[in-house]
């Protein structure tokens, strides 16, 4: 495939037809664009008849798996090519390839990636899909007994050391020489404030020790033009970013773009973030993308579920994450405080609504508060008779570990009952370099309670590479946290910088974290359909391609959770383009053919 990354329209147009001629050759000889596509639908179901029966002699050479794919092709090409969906998409993907065929040129708008994704959907509508085409039968399938475990263990042993390859690309924030290097950036921060080593071990000196601005950024990291100048934008259009001293010494000093990238590029906004923002505020956007207005029966509450709610007592956290699907909302430190009254009606609303068992307490980042107004809150829920589950979703594990005081662990455990109430820490690591010692000592004092941690995390461009997120559920594992979500990032303008196609999070479950033991791969791959919540990746049956646009993203209807049981509108969506995250990718020195499958997870 990197052969074919860099190649012009035309040259791909040329691949597009020798990809299927007889299309080109009914696109290109119809009477006209109607009978056009219907002659390419008497094209495609004759080919799925031919696939499984016994009867045909066409494509009986076929191997199972490439007639599978060739089966999905054919499903997806006609899904594309239906008239309902183009009035959906307000695009015709048929009537762009006529034009291509009839007047053998590309029209401008018609991108790399449009032509890209045809090329592989016409390969594999015939069996050429290329995942097979250099394989054999493996060896084992012919053999019995200890000849046949021999020779599968042999195909074990080099999935496994493909996987132990790739996390040698990688590191934890275990490793002793990286622990080394935090150590010194934690003592240029202290020198920084004029502080010392009691101060760092202090969660609220941390939190009075907040950076938000750029010169002490640059004190004691090197920035690259484009961060500043994302920075610059970000502070004079007062979109806020926030940092803490122990999340700052995660940084590469130097920024020689090895281990940190992630951790960057969770915190520091970048100028197309920054733009897009603007804009969605200029055009009155909505930035709330999963419309949370709509499902807030009561202020600080959001419920999309039946017996489980979100508690939102609080707008900010010691960190903002740039990519949060609620920055529209989200307030710097200063700018926020509970609201007292707001709070206690959410908690009555709770109480009076028996069908509640489940509260997630979050924000904002409720760890933020003190001790004592998170003792008072938490012993309001408790008291509700209803509720046998308390979550905290804080990402304090990662950002400030000092905040786990052993007083607000006591606290969790006065809550945390069993046979009667379970209290768990829902957390958020991104990265295998943010798990650290001092995460691994607070983990262990949680755990030493009976408080389970569980991971959620957002799969974004920065921990997308191959077997990446893998390693984190590895290290996150050991360290005694469950991976319990992975989240396709918001598709929100202004995280475009961040967002990877839908098909790279479903290869990535189906080709890397399968090969993990199941115990490390606990976490359920999900995409959060506005309003309505979330969509298992892995249920098929949940969401399909509808369309192709112009510039190659691909558009899907999403069908809710609910939707067997209630008459529940679908969502549609549009996703990244696939072509422009492998050129992404081939920039970043990664080799692209180790992704070549991407285009046949629909």
């Amino acid at each position: 495939m990197k052969d074919i990354i860099t190649s012009s329209r035309e040259e791909l147009v040329k691949l597009l037809w020798k990809s299927d001629p007889t299309i080109h050759r009914i696109l290109k000889n119809s009477i006209n664009f109607h009978d056009s596509r219907n002659e390419i639908f008497r094209y495609l179901n004759g080919i799925d008849a031919s696939l499984f029966t016994i009867y045909s002699h066409v494509k009986q050479d076929m191997n199972i798996l490439e007639k599978k794919n060739a089966r999905d092709c054919i499903r997806v090409l006609k899904t594309i090519l239906r008239t309902q969906n183009e009035k959906q998409s307000h695009f015709s993907a048929l009537r762009a390839l006529y034009i291509i065929a009839r007047k053998n040129r590309v029209p401008k708008n018609i991108s790399e990636g449009f032509l890209f994704e045809f090329i592989y959907l016409f390969r594999g509508i015939n069996g050429n899909s290329g995942l097979f085409a250099e394989k054999e039968k493996p060896p084992f399938l012919n053999l019995d007994g200890m000849d046949a475990a021999l020779e599968r263990t042999k195909f074990l042993d080099d999935y496994s050391k493909r996987m132990d390859i790739s996390f040698k690309k990688y590191r934890t924030g275990l490793d002793h020489d990286l622990v080394t290097e935090r150590n010194d950036m934690k003592k240029r921060i202290l020198q920084q404030f004029g502080s010392d080593e009691e101060d760092w071990l202090d969660y609220k000196w941390h939190l009075d020790h907040i950076i938000s601005d750029i010169d002490t950024l640059q004190n004691v990291v090197t920035l690259d033009g484009g961060e500043i100048r994302g920075l610059e934008l970000a502070i004079e259009n007062n979109i806020p970013f926030q940092i803490t001293p122990y999340y700052l010494s995660l940084f590469d000093s130097e920024n020689r773009k090895q281990y940190d990238l992630s951790v960057r590029a969770q915190v520091l906004p970048s100028e197309t973030y920054c733009r897009n923002y603007l804009r969605s505020i200029r055009t009155g956007a909505s930035m709330d993308f999963m419309d949370e207005a709509s499902t807030s029966p009561i202020e600080n509450i959001t419920r999309r579920y039946p017996k489980i709610l979100i508690l939102k007592p609080f707008q900010s956290c010691p960190q903002i994450c740039v990519y949060c699907q609620r920055n529209w909302e989200i307030k710097s430190l200063q700018e926020s405080s509970i609201t007292k009254e707001t709070v206690l009606k959410a908690i009555d609303w709770i109480k009076a609504n028996p069908h509640i068992s489940e509260v997630l307490v979050t924000g904002g980042d409720p760890l933020t508060l003190n001790d004592s107004i998170i003792d008072q809150l938490l012993g309001m829920i408790s008291e509700i008779e209803h509720v046998d589950r308390i979550r905290i979703g804080t990402r304090t594990l990662v950002t400030l570990p000092f905040r786990f005081t052993d007083n607000l662990i006591d606290i969790f455990s006065k809550y945390h009952k069993l046979g009667k109430r379970d209290l768990c820490i829902m957390t958020h690591f991104q990265h295998p370099t943010e798990i650290t010692p001092d995460t691994i000592d607070a983990v262990s004092r949680i755990k030493k309670q009976g408080i389970n941690i569980y991971n959620q995390q957002v799969f974004t461009y920065y921990n997308s590479k191959k077997f990446e997120s893998c390693l984190l559920r590895k290290t996150m594992t050991k360290s005694g946290i469950d991976p319990y979500y992975t989240f396709n990032t918001k598709g929100k303008e202004e995280t475009i910088d961040y967002r990877v196609p839908i098909s790279r999070l479903e290869q990535e479950r189906h080709e890397e974290a399968r090969l993990l033991p199941g115990l490390e791969r606990t976490d359920e791959s999900v995409f959060n359909v506005p309003r309505l919540g979330k969509s298992h990746l892995r249920a098929w049956q949940d969401h399909e391609v509808i369309m192709i646009l112009p510039d190659g993203r691909r558009v899907y209807r999403f069908y809710p959770w609910e939707s067997k049981m209630e008459l529940v509108e679908p969502y549609i969506y549009v996703d990244v383009s696939i072509y422009s995250y492998l050129k992404r990718l081939y920039y970043d020195s990664e080799d692209v053919d180790e992704y070549k499958s991407i285009w046949y997870y629909f």
